[in-house]
Parts: structure tokens; sequence; C-alpha cells
């Protein structure tokens, strides 16, 4: 099996990072306060180089000259998805070309995975770590900064916290545990986030975002709930149980969810957003209880 170039190896894992740059919707409520932006010229260089990528490179001719049925099924995949940017990118829809360019890119590597599954893996699964754990300490920084400007407190605790996550994955790192050590920090990334999103919610988020209407609001909120569900489930699963008091307050927050959900779709968004709120407060005295804390 023909070695894939180191080069080619970074180009492809590169797409870890453009896929993050692009996962918001740009010119929404969230993507304003990262300061993403789409550059239309950028946006189809990005595009003939994945076209590049997917018919002429050697991983191209790797994933051919395989013949594993995994990898071709996810290379002509990855051809739809780039065929759909790229007529995204001719009608304008600069946000959806994004998305599925970042969509493209994530499919080929992994029909480049299966055709050559030991070498890429272990190397992806160094990057993705190292990805997660630039994305954890820029969160940190903004977390500290945030909570400055607010006064906010426990702070010391949540940044103890993501801390020590960090210190446990540099660990694992160091003897190229790199999976496992993306586990860790994954862990940090989710305290960051969520603490982060709470300091911003309320008055603050909104003068800071400048939601253009309650819908554009809803889904940042979405965003906010689907954290915090993620890392309660972390934690639970840590513990492998949940005691009473986390369990109702799961339930309440489920609860909740459900019924905002029935809200937004009456197009209610203002009712909708005030019951995610619900839900996500009932979420933060879950994470707590389970003995992480975080503002809210």
């Amino acid at each position: 099996m023909k070695t894939i170039h180191v080069a080619l190896i970074c180009l492809l894992l590169s797409g870890g990072a453009f896929a993050q740059a692009t996962a918001a919707t740009p010119d929404s409520a969230a993507s304003r306060l990262a300061g993403n932006k789409i550059d239309k010229g950028q946006l189809a260089s990005n595009l003939d180089s994945v076209g590049k990528l997917l018919e002429t490179s050697s991983a191209a001719r790797q994933i051919e000259s395989s013949k594993a049925p995994e990898a071709l099924q996810r290379r002509d995949r990855a051809r739809e998805l780039y065929s759909n940017a790229k007529a995204a990118l001719e009608q304008g829809n600069l946000e959806k070309a994004s998305a599925l360019l970042a969509e493209t890119r994530s499919v080929f590597f992994d029909a480049v995975r299966f055709a050559a599954p030991e070498e890429v893996t272990a190397k992806k699964l160094e990057n993705d770590y190292l990805l997660r754990l630039e994305s954890v300490q820029a969160l940190l920084g903004a977390y500290k900064r945030v909570s400055g400007e607010k006064s906010a407190g426990g702070v010391t605790d949540t940044v103890a916290q993501i801390e020590k996550s960090m210190a446990a994955g540099a660990l694992l790192a160091k003897d190229r545990k790199f999976k496992e050590a993306r586990a860790e920090v994954d862990r940090g990334y989710l305290v960051a986030k969520a603490g982060l999103t709470t300091l911003r919610s309320g008055d603050t988020l909104t003068r800071s975002l400048n939601f253009a209407n309650k819908e554009e609001e809803f889904h940042y909120e979405i965003d906010r709930n689907n954290t915090h569900q993620m890392l309660i489930k972390v934690l639970v699963d840590e513990q492998k149980s949940s005691g009473e008091m986390v369990r109702s307050f799961l339930s309440k927050a489920a609860e909740l969810r459900v019924k905002a959900d029935a809200a937004a779709t009456r197009k209610d968004y203002a009712e909708a957003v005030k019951l995610l709120e619900d839900s996500t407060s009932e979420l933060v005295r879950a994470i707590r209880n389970a003995g992480i804390y975080i503002p809210g």
C-alpha cells in the first residue's frame, strides 16, 4: 500500500479546523461573537483545492487502488457533497456552500482512513487532540475575560476544572494516547463552553450579539442547551449512575426542552427562548449536582 505524503495528510487534517470555522452560519449571532466571516474568493479557492483533492491527489489514487468498499462509498458521497457545494456557490449561497465543503472534506478524509487506516488514523487522532486543545485554550481565555467583565462568582472553581482536564489530556498525549487525551480535553471544552455561554446569557448576551429577531436567539439558545446536555452526559457516563436529584433536574430540563421545541414549531420564538433558558438552568443545576461548578 502506498504511503500518503505527509504534506497531503496535513492538508487533509486541516479540514478539521476548516469545519470548525464554518460550522456556525456566518452572519448569525453566534458567528458574530466568534468573528467568523465568509470570503467568496477564498471559498472559491477552497472549492478548487478540494476538487483537486477528490480527483487528482495521491489520496484519491490511494482510495481508487484500495478497492475498499467503505472507502469508495465515502469517496462517492464526498463527490456528491462537493457537487452540491459548487452549485450553492454558483447560486450565491455562501453559507450553504461553506458548510457543504466542510462536510465534503470530512467525508473524504473518512474515505482515506478506510483506504489506509493505520497510517492516517494515528495522525488524525493526534491532530484532533491538538485542535480541540487549541479550542479549549481559546475558550478558557474568553471565559476568564468575560467573567472578569461581569465579576462573576465561582470562576476559580470552573477554571480549575478546565485546567484539570487539560493537564490530564497532556499526560495522556505524552504517552501518545491521543484518543484518551481527546476525551479529557473534550470534557474541559464542554465545561468552558457551557460556562462561557451561561455568562453571556440574558441582557448581556442580547446586547453583545445583537440578535436580529427571536428566531435567531432561539437557535443560539438551542446550541447552549445542547452543550449543557453533552456535558451532563459525559459526567453521568463517568459516574456510571446519577443521583435522584440529578435525574429530577434532567427530567425537568427534558420536559422544558420538548415544550420549547413545540413553541418553536408554532413560530412562538419568544416563548421558545424562555423555555429553553429554563431548560438550560435545570441542566446547570444537574451539572453542579454532579460535581462540576459552572455559573448560572
